[in-house]
C-alpha cells in the first residue's frame, strides 16, 4: 500500500488478537492559498522564534514545557514524551459494544481505514468484522494516537472496518442551552403535507461527486480576473434578484412556489386525494291525491 499508515498496532477482543493498520479516510479539500506580503516592498512575511533579550535561536534549542506556576516550566524532550507508557499506545481493546444509534453524530470526529497487517491476520479480522456486521454492533475503546488517547468506534466498511475518533463528553456542547427558546409547537397539517411533498420532489442518492467547493472557484476566478487587471481592485456586486434571506411571511405560499420551481404542484403526491362523498338526490315530494286534499 503506497500510503504510510498512521497507526500499528493491534485489536485485541478478550484474548483475541489482531495486528492491524490504520491509514487516514480523509484528505483535506481544495483551498487557496493565501500568504501575508509586505505591500511597500512586494515580498512574503516570514515568522521567526525568538526569545526575548536573545534574539532568534535554533530549532535544537527548543524544548517543550509545562507552566506550573507563573514564569515556572518544567522541560521535556520528545524522548520522555514517546516513553510513557500507555498499553492503547499499541493496543486497540475493545471494551464495550453499542448501537450504532446510541452515539450521537455530535460525537464523531475523523474516520480512519482499518485493514489487516498481515496475510495471518485476514481470518481473525474477517471474523470479526462479520461479526459487527451480524450483531449491527459498533466497537468501542481507546486507543492512543500522536500525543493523546482517544474513544473510538469500529464498525464494517465494504471488506475492511473504519475506526471513528470521538470526542469526550466535555468537548460537546449540550444542546439545550441553544435549542431551550425554540418552540415546541406542532405545524399546521397542510404547511407539514406541503413540506414533505417538497422533500419527495427532491429526493434522491448521495453522489458527493456531485458537490465541490464553489467559493473556491470564485476564489481563482477572482485572482486570474484580478491578474488581468494587473492589480486594479475588483468588486463583484451581483444582485441574484431574490432577498434569500428575507423572512418568509406566508409560508404556505412559500411553499407552493418552492413545489412549483420543482416541477411539482402544491398538491402533496404521496397520496391520492380523498373522493368527495356522493351526491344524494334530492326526495321529491310525494303528490296527494286530489281527493284527500280535499
Amino acid at each position: 500500500m503506497a500510503a504510510r499508515a498512521y497507526w500499528q498496532g493491534q485489536i485485541r477482543l478478550a484474548l483475541v488478537s489482531i495486528p492491524v493498520e490504520i491509514y487516514s479516510a480523509t484528505k483535506s479539500g481544495a483551498a487557496v492559498p493565501f500568504k501575508q506580503i509586505h505591500e511597500p516592498s512586494g515580498q512574503p512575511i516570514h515568522y521567526d522564534k525568538v526569545v526575548t533579550g536573545v534574539g532568534p535561536v535554533d530549532a535544537d534549542e527548543i524544548m517543550k514545557g509545562y507552566e506550573v506556576e507563573k514564569g515556572e516550566y518544567v522541560l521535556l524532550d520528545q524522548d520522555e514524551i514517546d516513553a510513557v507508557k500507555l498499553e492503547s499506545k499499541k493496543t486497540l481493546e475493545l471494551t464495550q459494544f453499542v448501537d450504532a444509534s446510541e452515539i450521537d453524530v455530535l460525537y464523531y470526529e475523523k474516520p480512519y481505514f482499518v485493514v489487516p497487517a498481515d496475510d495471518l491476520a485476514e481470518e481473525a479480522f474477517i471474523v470479526l468484522r462479520e461479526a459487527l456486521r451480524r450483531t449491527k454492533k459498533v466497537g468501542l475503546g481507546q486507543l492512543a494516537m500522536r500525543g493523546r488517547e482517544y474513544v473510538v468506534s469500529l464498525k464494517p466498511c465494504g471488506r475492511g472496518l473504519v475506526l471513528e475518533t470521538l470526542r469526550y463528553a466535555d468537548e460537546v456542547h449540550k444542546a439545550q442551552g441553544y435549542f431551550r427558546d425554540i418552540p415546541d409547537d406542532k405545524p399546521s397539517e397542510e404547511l407539514l403535507e406541503l413540506a414533505e411533498a417538497l422533500i419527495e420532489k427532491r429526493s434522491g442518492d448521495f453522489h458527493p461527486q456531485d458537490f465541490h467547493d464553489r467559493y473556491v472557484d470564485a476564489l481563482k476566478d477572482l485572482i486570474e480576473r484580478k491578474r488581468k487587471a494587473n492589480g486594479k481592485t475588483i468588486i463583484d456586486d451581483k444582485d441574484s434578484g431574490e432577498s434569500k434571506g428575507s423572512n418568509v411571511v406566508d409560508l404556505m405560499a412559500a411553499l407552493k412556489k418552492s413545489m412549483e420551481k420543482s416541477g411539482g404542484t402544491a398538491a402533496a403526491k404521496k397520496a391520492p386525494a380523498k373522493k368527495a362523498p356522493a351526491k344524494t338526490a334530492p326526495k321529491t315530494a310525494t303528490k296527494t291525491p286530489a281527493k284527500k286534499r280535499a
